[in-house]
């Protein structure tokens, strides 16, 4: 069994060493690089082994020369449709039209200069299929779409390009709202007039219309606990994340059901470490850490298919 050499870009919180971890493979040195200081913190107090190597805009990849395994997901507000406090940024539809491309070109600087053995690279499946063919083009592979629902109780789909040969669909573990909720009374809240008399049913969710507005805003709907939860965001994920209870109740979220619909470990974003010292990350801050990265059981049953020589033992993903 060989330990493995890891370029992480747009690292976040680490997700992809969880992956590793959960999927059966041991590192040996694992380089990151990112700039947010709490998704740092978050990923020194669970992996204080990481090397945290600064910005991908300034960084010498040739020094990771032959590295086993680079893997990242350039951020994707600007290409994604998808709305938050960002959303008065222009969308990109095109290469070259801003920071979304500017920084998948530093992922492909990585890959040409670092020339690893395996590469992972990840985007929203909601980014124009102009974008989509170049980056295909650029990766020299055709991505994989993989839904997190089908190992987690969140739908999130993804798109994943990748040399790691052989890849399947995850086997759907069937898993649902109600198998990660975290049973606190002081998230449960009750209806009101506003929502009683505008209520509408749909399929996975309860609608209803605060604003006058119509019923289109996410913050306006109360989830089924026997289906799915949507795509969790990295901003104002309080509101865009209410479970209906039955008998006129619901509850808000938490952040460790958030990061249950992301796979993570329960409170694995509750702390930080910041300058050797342990410091407790907030509420809100540990919403747009997780909602930044990975369905790590994604990643792990992709990585499961990496040559045995780097794993440990045979793992079920």
């Amino acid at each position: 069994m060989e330990k493995i050499n890891v370029l992480s870009l747009f690292d976040g919180i680490s997700c992809g060493q969880v992956a590793l971890q959960r999927a059966g493979i041991e590192v040996e040195n694992y380089y990151a690089y990112e700039i947010e200081p709490n998704a740092i913190s978050i990923t020194q107090k669970n992996f204080p082994n990481t090397i945290q190597c600064g910005d991908v805009t300034t960084a010498d990849f040739t020094k990771h020369n032959g590295i086993d395994l680079l893997m990242g997901g350039s951020p994707c507000t600007n290409f994604s449709q998808a709305k938050n406090h960002t959303a008065k940024i222009k969308k990109e539809t095109d290469i070259n039209e801003g920071t979304g491309w500017e920084l998948f070109k530093q992922y492909i600087r990585a890959l040409h200069e670092a020339k690893p053995k395996y590469f992972l690279y990840e985007n929203n499946y909601r980014i124009s299929q102009k974008i989509i063919h170049n980056m295909s083009l650029k990766l020299g592979v055709e991505p994989i779409l993989i839904n997190s629902g089908l190992v987690s109780a969140q739908n999130r789909k993804r798109l994943y390009w990748t040399n790691i040969p052989n890849i399947t669909q995850p086997k759907d573990k069937g898993i649902l709202i109600k198998d990660i909720i975290v049973h606190d009374n002081s998230l449960i809240k009750y209806f009101d007039d506003r929502i009683r008399n505008t209520l509408i049913k749909s399929t996975n969710y309860i609608k209803y219309d605060l604003g006058g507005k119509g019923h289109y805003s996410q913050q306006d709907r109360l989830y089924f606990l026997d289906g799915k939860a949507p795509t969790i965001p990295k901003s104002r994920t309080e509101t865009k994340f209410n479970v209906y209870l039955g008998n006129e109740t619901y509850k808000k979220t938490c952040p460790i059901e958030v990061e249950r619909l992301q796979t993570l470990p329960d409170n694995y974003t509750e702390y930080g470490i910041k300058n050797g010292e342990l410091v407790k990350i907030p509420k809100t801050k540990r919403f747009e850490a997780v909602g930044n990265g990975w369905t790590v059981d994604v990643i792990a049953h992709i990585f499961s298919f990496l040559p045995n020589e780097y794993k440990i033992s045979e793992v079920d993903v």
